[in-house]
């Protein structure tokens, strides 16, 4: 049976950010106080962004418009990755 998508909510991949969200947010809590307004923060603000351009991409009108708030989102997600792979460098994590 086909579940049906009625908000951004119901989209799989909203979900997973919206996990991916919740890990951040709790894991920069352990980072050390000089991080906070820094990598903690940017990294904060990437997972936030990801979920963000999802929804704001499924409430345009036009395709193409929801089309380029996706690719924001991916490269919202790169950066994130990408901060992740710095905090493990400085074995914040």
């Amino acid at each position: 049976m086909e579940t049906k998508i009625l908000s951004f909510e119901d989209l799989n991949v909203w979900q997973l950010a919206r996990e991916i969200r919740n890990v951040v947010f709790e894991r920069v809590k352990n980072f050390p106080k000089e991080e906070h307004y820094r990598l903690s923060d940017q990294m904060i603000r990437s997972s936030r962004s990801i979920t963000d351009q999802i929804a704001e991409g499924y409430g345009r009108f036009h395709y193409q418009e929801n089309i380029q708030y996706c690719r924001q989102a991916r490269g919202s997600a790169y950066e994130l990755k990408n901060q992740f792979i710095t905090s493990l460098d400085c074995k914040y994590i």
